[in-house]
């Protein structure tokens, strides 16, 4: 019974959850999950995080034994002595502690290790930004699509009933057939952009479903009301400064210069000497010998500690060469460093004005929402009062709708650019779907 009560409950759970629009952070939490380019992301930082300690390891003691055994035959002659077949059986082994001591190149590599871990960190930040703002496009692709395919249905609504009224008014002689096919023509094209917005909400749903896994639907869309925030600072300047030194591929580009100084370093210590403590300890044996009549075992046991000085004279151009890779590579990052910072100031800047554009035209849309709805009623009753013809209610009606389509896409844009601009200085976070969410209708 017990059991039974929980497989009831679950499954009230679920259906409640299919019932319920999903919304982006139920959204971006599966494409956490789901996505396979953020899954890629995660698994290349894992694996350059490796590199510390596989750097680390060539500063610490290691470790080795050696052994072998074997069988040797011959045939032996010795003076006044006929030749003799003998073999020698013998093995040996060494335990054998390598400390380094002075390694500058290993030093050096060490430290490059923890800069280009930086610079893995900082382009798997970039990626959680990525993935934000992907899910978030996404996401309102679709929402934007569904509140254009509700447009569009209530634009064939209203044309429906022109048409009907128009018949009516033909059959009673108060109307052409001029009036009839004009309703018509609009009625058609508005029934032709409609079915381009449901192939084209299939296609928003497919790279929805690409990256979150789940096929959605009944997606949360914004408040027909909500007032989108401006964007805090009201500076952009601010903001594009901001973006030159906290964009997340700024900083993978400025660990990525530190990496190659680091490199200069590692590559020029190839000149240097090093020093190793080395200890070993060992056993040999080996039965008879092949180079005297008598036969006698031998076995004996060493230890040795002791300095190793390796002092590097000409490598055939090798560390020169290294040296001057090392210098080139450092030449690019700088470049490579410059230009990410113009590129983060470039989308600020583009993000800004999206967002201060976006406003102004959402304000200019409602207003324009606002007055069609008045102008569709006003041609309307003059229609019917014979003071408008048909067309100008088919004007004011096709006019209404393209603001109200506009309008979705306007609302749907700004939000998206506010969001931009807060990637594009590193700030963009799951807290910022949250804010999103509450401007949704659940």
């Amino acid at each position: 019974m017990f059991y039974i009560k929980r497989i009831t409950l679950l499954f009230f759970l679920v259906f409640c959850s299919q019932v319920r629009a999903t919304d982006i952070l139920q959204a971006y939490r599966l494409a956490l999950i789901n996505d396979q380019t953020f899954r890629s992301a995660r698994y290349s930082l894992e694996s350059i995080r490796q590199k510390i300690p596989q750097a680390r390891a060539s500063l610490l003691p290691s470790i080795s034994v050696v052994g072998n055994k074997g069988t040797t035959k011959a045939d032996t002659a010795f003076t006044n002595v006929p030749p003799v077949d003998r073999r020698a059986h013998s093995w040996s082994w060494t335990l054998q502690l390598t400390q380094p001591l002075v390694r500058l190149e290993n030093l050096y590599a060490y430290q490059q290790s923890q800069y280009i871990v930086d610079q893995a960190e900082a382009q798997y930040e970039q990626a959680v930004q990525d993935l934000l703002l992907r899910v978030t496009q996404a996401y309102f692709d679709v929402s934007v699509s569904q509140e254009v395919i509700a447009a569009s249905t209530a634009e064939i609504r209203s044309l429906e009933e022109q048409l009907e009224q128009v018949t009516r008014g033909f059959k009673a002689g108060t109307h052409s057939v001029i009036d009839m096919d004009e309703t018509k023509a609009r009625l058609g094209l508005a029934r032709s952009r409609l079915v381009e917005s449901q192939n084209n909400l299939e296609g928003k749903n497919a790279e929805l479903e690409k990256m979150t896994g789940t096929h959605m639907e009944n997606l949360a869309v914004l408040q027909p009301s909500i007032q989108l925030p401006a964007p805090l600072p009201r500076d952009r300047h601010i903001w594009m400064e901001q973006a030159r030194s906290k964009n997340p591929e700024v900083r993978a580009q400025q660990a990525a210069m530190d990496a190659a100084k680091s490199g200069i370093k590692r590559a020029r210590a190839g000149y240097a000497p090093t020093l190793d403590l080395i200890a070993s300890r060992g056993s040999n044996y080996s039965s008879n010998s092949l180079t005297t009549p008598n036969e006698f075992d031998t076995r004996a046991n060493s230890s040795q500690i002791g300095l190793q000085l390796n002092i590097p004279i000409f490598s055939g151009g090798e560390t020169n060469a290294k040296v001057t890779e090392a210098i080139a590579l450092k030449d690019k990052s700088e470049s490579d460093l410059e230009e990410a910072k113009r590129q983060a100031a470039v989308e600020a800047q583009q993000a800004f004005a999206g967002v201060v554009n976006g406003l102004a035209q959402i304000e200019a849309l409602n207003y324009a929402k606002e007055s069609g709805q008045s102008s569709v009623k006003g041609n309307r009753l003059a229609f019917k009062l014979g003071v408008r013809i048909n067309l100008d209610v088919l004007n004011a009606e096709q006019q209404l709708y393209a603001a109200r389509r506009d309008l979705a896409v306007a609302r749907y844009q700004t939000l998206l650019h506010g969001m931009k601009l807060k990637a594009s200085v590193g700030s963009l976070g799951e807290e910022d779907l949250l804010a999103v969410n509450a401007m949704l209708v659940h």
